[in-house]
């Protein structure tokens, strides 16, 4: 994979471990190239591929210390590269099991509804909704429902009351439900977002 792989190799490794910022860039240089089309061919995203690189040459520069010299600095590389797309890609199902959750819940007949052509497209419009909110409401409602945060939680971070925040979740789903009740989707009503939890 690295034709011209230079010898220097060792040199640099050990200039990393240091903290020599000069020696981390090298490698950077060396690697990211292959490490980015790797992530890619598994990822189908420029952005998150690039996303990916620099969070992996973060976890490098953190961990520079514990590197061990004599063993192949590509393999440990691609190794943590691989655990980071093994972890995008189970935060991605378990976002998309939490979706479908909310979307089949309160379906009368849940094995038919999923078994409907166009069920990704319910999906697509669930994301598009929620991409349409205001940006506080967006994150609140996102961390509630998707991410699992109480609402103490998401009141200390957004440094507003809680109250604000059952506030921001009750018109996102009234918006969610105005909006995919105009699908009406055979007369199903189907948001458990719209059981308080």
């Amino acid at each position: 994979m690295f034709k011209n792989k230079s010898n220097t190799e060792p040199r640099l490794l050990k200039g990393l471990k240091q903290g020599n910022h000069d020696c981390f860039r090298k490698l950077f240089e060396q690697y990211s190239k292959p490490l980015y089309r790797f992530s890619l061919s598994y990822l189908k995203s420029n952005e998150v591929a690039e996303d990916l690189i620099q969070e992996v040459f973060i976890k490098i520069w953190n961990k520079r210390k514990d590197i061990d010299t004599n063993k192949s600095f590509q393999s440990y590389l691609f190794t943590i590269a691989l655990n980071s797309i093994r972890k995008y890609f189970n935060k991605l199902a378990e976002a998309n099991q939490l979706k479908h959750d909310i979307i089949v819940s309160f379906s009368k007949n849940q094995a038919a509804f999923e078994e409907q052509e166009n069920f990704e497209d319910y999906l697509c419009k669930l994301d598009a909704l929620i991409q349409q909110m205001p940006v506080k409401r967006k994150e609140i409602f996102i961390g509630k429902k998707l991410e699992g945060k109480s609402q103490k939680e998401l009141a200390e971070e957004f440094g507003i009351t809680v109250k604000t925040v059952e506030y921001h979740i009750t018109e996102a789903m009234k918006f969610l439900k105005g909006e995919f009740e105009k699908f009406r989707l055979g007369g199903m009503v189907f948001f458990y977002l719209f059981v308080k939890n």
